[in-house]
């Protein structure tokens, strides 16, 4: 995937209706620290308002938890909560493919069960991880990673900041290309569950379902367009169009495809942490014309 440095890009902005001409910015896709996010709940929501993000989803990996924190505070200085998750799935020979549930009822039983077998799974593979550099020399990677982290919501992002802050490597690219990445001499494949079945338990949660960072996963079009016709088999009605990291001619491609297969299209910054200037709540997510809001029935 390229990644283009474009400075000084503003946040496009969407309008909602003609009449009150209420001008939103929506972020519908970022992290905290109870998934591989550095900030609380609280700093990400006040974040957020601070970048002009009217409309902000909080989906950590496979966890809830950080909802209600967010949700405080976001009823506290007036910015517009939307309950989220990002789920992990295996698809097609088990390729890791990331699902967003949006306007989720986190209460749901079913969806709450799902999470805790995934997480379960995140935990499975977090200590082979952790026992891959561990025999490959570097000491106290479990106990470290642990203490600093929690076990629950382990990611590989979490072992990427422990080789870097232990200058085992120069930067989080060298972590996942030496050691995490597919190739890496510490990858471990992660067991999901199936698409199918995390698209059933957001919908049932009320929500809405959207392949989240399509442009990330490396597959060629046709592929893309299985994995698009899957989803949609599945029940699942959205697309992650626009994300800070996509280059121009992905987000024409992602709107495309969107408009093709008549996705919902949805916007993300994939926000986990601060140091990034090309990485940041609400920039640059504005949609293309043609392509259909993820929120557009939000307001009726």
């Amino acid at each position: 995937m390229t990644e283009e440095a474009q400075v000084g890009v503003q946040n496009e902005i969407e309008i909602i209706g003609a009449e009150d001409q209420q001008y939103t910015v929506y972020d519908l896709h970022c992290h905290t620290l109870f998934s591989d996010g550095t900030l609380s709940p609280t700093d990400l929501v006040i974040r957020a308002k601070e970048k002009g993000v009217h409309y902000l989803a909080l989906t950590d990996h496979d966890e809830t938890s950080g909802l209600d924190e967010a949700q405080a505070k976001a009823d506290e200085i007036k910015l517009n909560l939307i309950h989220g998750v990002e789920v992990s799935v295996s698809w097609d020979n088990n390729q890791t493919i990331h699902i967003v549930g949006l306007n989720i009822d986190k209460e749901n039983e079913a969806l709450q069960q799902g999470l805790a077998e995934i997480r379960q799974e995140r935990v499975r593979r977090a200590k082979k991880i952790a026992s891959k550099l561990e025999k490959a020399g570097i000491p106290n990677v479990w106990r470290d990673v642990v203490e600093q982290n929690g076990f629950e919501a382990l990611t590989r992002t979490h072992f990427g900041r422990f080789l870097l802050e232990h200058n085992h490597v120069k930067d989080m690219k060298e972590a996942f290309k030496k050691w995490l990445g597919r190739k890496g001499r510490a990858h471990v494949t992660g067991h999901w569950v199936p698409m199918k079945d995390a698209v059933e338990w957001i919908t049932q949660a009320g929500g809405q379902a959207v392949i989240a960072h399509p442009v990330r996963y490396g597959m060629t079009n046709r592929k893309l367009e299985k994995l698009v016709l899957d989803f949609k088999d599945a029940g699942g009605i959205g697309l992650e169009v626009i994300g800070n990291r996509y280059s121009s001619a992905e987000r024409a491609a992602m709107a495309s495809l969107a408009r093709r297969f008549d996705l919902l299209a949805s916007v993300g910054s994939d926000f986990h942490a601060p140091g990034n200037p090309y990485i940041e709540l609400g920039r640059n997510l504005g949609l293309p014309e043609h392509v259909k809001p993820i929120w557009h029935d939000w307001h009726n």
